[in-house]
């Protein structure tokens, strides 16, 4: 063969290579720059909250420019009613987002994280053991967290100052809050604010009491939980040092306590830490952070905390799973704890949170002594029925109208048909 004929058939292969090579090159960047359109379920109970996540669906599309995100969002009980609703007509967002304590009742919706984690060198290390733990089910990771922490006491500090009470620190007890509500309260205004399950739930381990069996399974009907429940609901039908209110139009206990709070009605408060952002936003006093009140058993503030998943029936794995590695990345994490929504679940990010709340009383000392008695709120799979059980049936025993004894029994009967 002539050196022309090799030269010509040489040029001829290496020219319909490259032509090949240029198409895949074209291909791949065709896929690569689809427009992806990613949805994302979220609760928020405020403007600020919205802004905010708002904020960080911005940071995944300012770092892939061809994916964009809708948020979807609702109020905190409507969420949870809403989302067996949209798995059962298989229209759940590509982004769900999870609370631990329904991991147990969701989880066979999302997509295992493990091996994506694994796949990427994705350090789940990075975030507290406890929340990555309450996200998980059968040893798989079924969301990125994003917050956790320990119920905590809110109180308005200024009203203390007023009154001449002594404020809530570290190491109080159930009586000195007893003693400080009972001293507070005035007509309309009152010491303290009851919550539903997570909080009764809280009172009562700090009583000693439990609400599940050794095996894990619901428990409501033992004497200690009883009792224990009764002296929470007696702050309203017995002491009358906290207002009678019933769950409606979609506000739960907590959120009408917590709104009470707001408006200077209500001197404390048990919420957790991820409320920052809405009261001081709201509050017009000065405010102060203390561990829930002590009982015989100590004070245990239950820890739960959330994160986001991918939908098993998003068509966007990949996509939804690079935007939920931003929505929990450091810089996300950094800017969600400086706005007080979370004591960040990456604990080198917590820092901001404490930042954030400065000009709130005792704010370190506090959640430092409420994070060494805390206790992860272990739960059931049916939790979210148990939770809205006890927001339609707790009034019940605050006005007076059935013992705690009998609420819980009722409550036990409806949640394990």
């Amino acid at each position: 063969m002539s050196t022309f004929k090799m030269r010509a058939g040489a040029l001829v292969r290496a020219s319909a290579l490259t032509i090949g090579l240029l198409g895949s090159v074209a291909l791949t960047s065709t896929v690569n720059a689809a427009p992806v359109a990613l949805t994302w379920g979220m609760w928020v109970g405020s403007d600020a909250e919205k802004a905010a996540w708002q904020h960080v669906a911005d940071m995944v599309t300012a770092k892939y420019p061809d994916i964009t995100i809708t948020l979807q969002t609702s109020s905190w009980p409507d969420y949870w009613t809403k989302l067996p609703t949209l798995a059962a007509s298989n229209q759940l967002p590509d982004i769900v987002s999870l609370q631990s304590l329904r991991t147990p009742g969701f989880a066979s919706l999302l997509t295992p994280l493990n091996d994506l984690a694994k796949r990427d060198n994705f350090d789940l290390t990075a975030f507290d053991k406890s929340i990555i733990g309450g996200l998980s089910s059968d040893g798989q990771v079924m969301a990125l967290p994003y917050d956790f922490g320990p119920l905590i006491t809110y109180y308005n500090a200024d009203w203390f100052k007023q009154a001449g009470v002594t404020p809530p620190a570290p190491g109080w007890t159930v009586d000195d809050m007893k003693k400080a509500a009972k001293a507070l309260t005035s007509g309309t205004k009152y010491g303290f604010g009851v919550g539903g399950v997570d909080q009764v739930t809280s009172w009562a381990l700090s009583a000693g009491a439990t609400y599940l069996t050794s095996d894990g399974d619901l428990d409501l009907t033992n004497d200690k939980l009883a009792k224990a429940f009764q002296d929470y609901v007696d702050l309203v039908a017995k002491d009358k040092v906290a207002p009678l209110q019933a769950a409606s139009g979609g506000a739960q206990l907590g959120d009408m306590s917590r709104g009470g709070f707001a408006a200077g009605n209500i001197a404390m408060v048990v919420d957790g830490p991820w409320q920052l952002i809405n009261l001081k936003n709201s509050v017009k006093f000065t405010m102060g952070i203390a561990p829930v009140p002590a009982g015989a058993a100590g004070a245990i503030g239950v820890t739960a905390g959330s994160g986001f998943g991918i939908a098993k029936t998003s068509p966007h794995q990949e996509e939804a799973w690079k935007a939920i590695q931003i929505l929990t990345g450091p810089e996300a994490e950094q800017y969600l704890a400086s706005q007080g929504r979370a004591f960040a679940a990456r604990t080198a990010a917590q820092q901001y949170w404490y930042a954030n709340a400065e000009g709130v009383e005792n704010v370190k000392p506090a959640m430092e002594a409420a994070l060494k008695t805390a206790q992860p709120e272990v739960t059931t799979a049916n939790w979210n029925t148990v939770n809205n059980l006890f927001e339609q049936y707790e009034p019940l025993a605050l006005s007076g109208k059935q013992s705690g004894a009998e609420v819980l029994s009722t409550i036990s009967k409806l949640a394990n048909q």
